[in-house]
C-alpha cells in the first residue's frame, strides 16, 4: 500500500503566552501543500509473527535511530492495541528536515491512516486524532489534512473556511537549521491585535503586515539569509510572504505563476499550485 504524505504551511503564528508547563499557547492556521514523501507498507516477508517493524529510509537523510522515526512508533502505538502484523515501510523523504513544513509529523499521521485502512481498524477520525496527537503537537492536523485554526500549543483545531486554490507558492527552504528552542527562546509572548483566523479571510492582498510569524523577528536577525529570502519573494511579485512555522523555510503566494527564479546551489524550492 502506497501514499504519499504532504507538508503543511503556517499561515500566520503568534505566540501568545507561556505556560505553567514550559510549554507555549500559540495560534496559527495550518493550510496544506503539496510537497510530498512517500510512504510504503508491506506485509514483511518470511514473517509469521507479529509487532515488528521494518523501516527502510531514502532521499533525504534522516539522522538518528530508525527506532525513533515517528513512523515506527506509529506503528508501535496501534500495534499495542491492535496487535498488527508485521510490516515492512519504505519512506521516502522529499519534505526537507528542519523546515517549519511538518513532514514528520505527516509521515506518522498518515502511516496511522495507512494502517487502520490496510489492516481493518475501523477507527473514526476522531480516534486517529487523539492518537497522532500523542505523536506531536501538529500530527493531528494531517488526519483530516484540511485548512485549519489551531490554539492551545498547536492541538487545538478548529475547521476554518479557506481556500487558495489556484495560487501558485514557492517555498524556498535554505541549507540553514533553526533549532526550534532557540526560536523560541527569544519570543516575547503577546496576544496579537487580530487573530490570525480572521485575518487570513480578508483578501490576500491584505495580508502583508498584518499576519505575522512572531519567529521572524527572534530567527531573521540570527539567520538574515532567512530574511533576504522572503525579501526575495516579494521582488519576485509574491503577494504575500512569511516564514513556515519556526524555519527555516519561507514561502510566497503568487497570483500568477512564476517560472524564473534562482535562490542558489543547496537550496530546496518547492514551485506549486494550492489546491
Amino acid at each position: 500500500m502506497l501514499t504519499f504524505p504532504n507538508a503543511k504551511i503556517n499561515l500566520g503564528l503568534n505566540i501568545i503566552e507561556k505556560r505553567p508547563d514550559g510549554y507555549h499557547n500559540l495560534e496559527t492556521v495550518f493550510y496544506p501543500v503539496l510537497v510530498e514523501d512517500a510512504l510504503e507498507i508491506t506485509l514483511l516477508r518470511n514473517h509469521a509473527g507479529k509487532g515488528e517493524c521494518v523501516l527502510n529510509l531514502s532521499g533525504k537523510e534522516i539522522g538518528g535511530c530508525t527506532k525513533d522515526n515517528l513512523v515506527v512508533k506509529a506503528y508501535q502505538m496501534l500495534n499495542q492495541d491492535f496487535g498488527l502484523p508485521s510490516v515492512e515501510v519504505n519512506l521516502l523523504k522529499h519534505i526537507p528536515l528542519g523546515a517549519g513544513l511538518g513532514g514528520g509529523s505527516s509521515d506518522a499521521a498518515f502511516m496511522l491512516k495507512m494502517l487502520n485502512e490496510e489492516f481493518g481498524l475501523n477507527l473514526s477520525e476522531e480516534e486517529l486524532e487523539g492518537y497522532a496527537s500523542r505523536l506531536g503537537a501538529d500530527c493531528a492536523f494531517f488526519i483530516r489534512n484540511q485548512p485549519t485554526y489551531a490554539e492551545g500549543i498547536g492541538n487545538i483545531f478548529s475547521p476554518i473556511r479557506l481556500s487558495l486554490k489556484g495560487y501558485c507558492i514557492l517555498v524556498v527552504k535554505p541549507d540553514i537549521f533553526v533549532s526550534t528552542r532557540d526560536a523560541f527562546a527569544h519570543i516575547n509572548p503577546r496576544s496579537p491585535a487580530f487573530s490570525s483566523k480572521d485575518i487570513v479571510l480578508l483578501p490576500v492582498e491584505e495580508w502583508k503586515g498584518k499576519l505575522v510569524n512572531d519567529f521572524e523577528e527572534s530567527v531573521f536577525p540570527q539567520f538574515p539569509e532567512i530574511g533576504k529570502i522572503k525579501e526575495q519573494l516579494y521582488q519576485l511579485g509574491a503577494i504575500y510572504a512569511s516564514m513556515s512555522g519556526s524555519g527555516s523555510s519561507v514561502y510566497g503566494l503568487f497570483r500568477d505563476d512564476i517560472s524564473e527564479y534562482d535562490f542558489g546551489e543547496g537550496t530546496f524550492v518547492y514551485h506549486g499550485i494550492l489546491q
